[in-house]
């Protein structure tokens, strides 16, 4: 559960931050268009998300069956219940929210860095990665750990997605209280989510006054 958590959160970022700050080059009105639609994305329930996934990677109406049609693959295949069906729901589920997050921080970034550096004779790509990350680092750290958080309370994608052992803490916590009648191990796994939760909570409180003290 914390690894596919971690997981979440580093490809969400890997993804979010390179197209948040490509995003923020173009004009005003693309801007606004992209982030009506990751609003739109954000209307849809986990129900929605999950069930829209999980025909996707059917054997019989999912994507495989394009790939047999091109010539990829000889006969379509299930791709789910697996651990990779689990982490690409979920990073679907919680991509727009990290570009929201990340958008603002990159839409204050001063472009008289970029120009510098590009002046001095960097690339874009290492421009990029030696002026723009480094700006941010606190941003990308707070980033993070939102979506590590948001992650770990993750119910019906890995239900539906993913085979027990990719379950999350919460799923775990309902499995081990309603189904099974332990009460006392979902009470202490209750617990650990809260604390850890409300420990990350707090180191991202910790790092965005940081970043105003910057």
């Amino acid at each position: 559960s914390l690894m596919l958590a971690v997981l979440v959160a580093v490809c969400c970022v890997a993804i979010g931050f390179p197209f948040t700050y490509l995003l923020t080059r173009r004009p005003r009105r693309v801007q606004t268009l992209w982030l009506v639609g990751l609003l739109s994305v954000l209307s849809l329930s986990e129900v929605i998300i999950g069930f829209a996934w999980s025909t996707l990677f059917s054997r019989t109406a999912g994507i495989t069956n394009l790939f047999v049609a091109i010539g990829l693959m000889d006969k379509p295949v299930a791709l789910l219940p697996t651990f990779g069906a689990v982490l690409t729901g979920m990073v679907y589920q919680a991509l727009p929210y990290t570009i929201l997050v990340l958008y603002p921080a990159l839409v204050r970034l001063d472009p008289t860095l970029l120009e510098a550096a590009r002046t001095l004779g960097a690339s874009p790509v290492k421009a990029f990665f030696n002026v723009v990350a480094p700006a941010l680092r606190n941003t990308i750290v707070a980033t993070l750990i939102m979506v590590f958080v948001f992650a770990l309370g993750s119910y019906l994608l890995p239900q539906i997605l993913g085979r027990p052992q990719h379950w999350t803490l919460s799923v775990l916590i309902t499995d081990q209280a309603i189904y099974q009648s332990n009460m006392p191990f979902a009470a202490a796994m209750a617990v650990f989510l809260v604390l850890i939760s409300l420990a990350l909570v707090g180191m991202t409180l910790l790092v965005g006054r940081r970043e105003n003290a910057l």
